[in-house]
């Protein structure tokens, strides 16, 4: 049974707490967020590009790195740059490798879905551009891929949500960010149950607010497609 006392205590927690892990989500959380998900659509363009095109060594490479890191858990991808890399004689900050991590990670699996969403535009609209003088670099360009990204957006959305809470693994390679800034706050007051469930409310607003976004983006996409 909670009493008086310590229910004051746990909202004393609360109120003392929620501004400095909103901050660090703020802070750190979202920028790692945009860095690592920019970088790692640029790396998920280059991918899906040689993946399909039809270069048997660039499609190898490009396959075998898909491989790799899906296959293989993200946390066990941060802990090998940031704690294995120097073993070897390279080492890199907490922050600059958890933004290493999540853009490979990014990168990987978001290729498959910019794969997909550019083989899913009818061939019909490959020829019609060729038709009219394009070169492959044109027809790509200025026809495909336009396409392709409206195809692309709501699993890219996702991804992006995605990304959002699993920034939370970044706290193992000692990045500041909202986790981290909860598990230094339960050291203190030994109140792990208030403030992890503090961390994963803060958490839930920010998917909230990008899942409305998500839904916004969307309904301007179908309209203009019906359009």
């Amino acid at each position: 049974m909670i009493t008086d006392e310590r229910m004051q205590r746990i909202i004393d927690i609360v109120i003392s707490s929620f501004l400095p892990m909103l901050k660090a989500g703020i802070a750190f959380t979202v920028p790692l967020t945009l860095i690592s998900f920019l970088l790692g659509l640029i790396l998920a363009l280059f991918t899906a590009m040689a993946r399909i095109s039809g270069i048997k060594i660039l499609d190898a490479i490009a396959r075998f790195y898909v491989w790799v890191i899906r296959g293989t858990p993200l946390l066990v991808q941060l802990f090998i740059i940031f704690y294995g890399l120097p073993s070897i004689g390279i080492t890199i900050g907490p922050l600059p490798s958890a933004i290493i991590g999540f853009t490979i990670s990014v990168g990987a699996y978001n290729s498959e879905v910019i794969r997909a969403a550019i083989l899913s535009i009818p061939k019909g609209q490959w020829e019609s551009a060729y038709s009219i003088g394009m070169s492959y670099r044109q027809a790509l360009r200025r026809v495909i891929l336009p396409q392709a990204t409206r195809v692309s957006i709501p699993p890219l959305s996702n991804s992006f949500i995605s990304l959002v809470k699993d920034t939370s693994l970044a706290a193992a390679i000692t990045v500041t960010e909202m986790f981290r800034v909860a598990q230094q706050i339960t050291a203190t007051t030994y109140e792990p149950l208030v403030l992890y469930c503090l961390a994963a409310f803060i958490y839930l607003m920010f998917s909230t607010v990008l899942s409305n976004i998500q839904g916004r983006m969307e309904k301007r996409l179908d309209r203009y497609v019906t359009g």
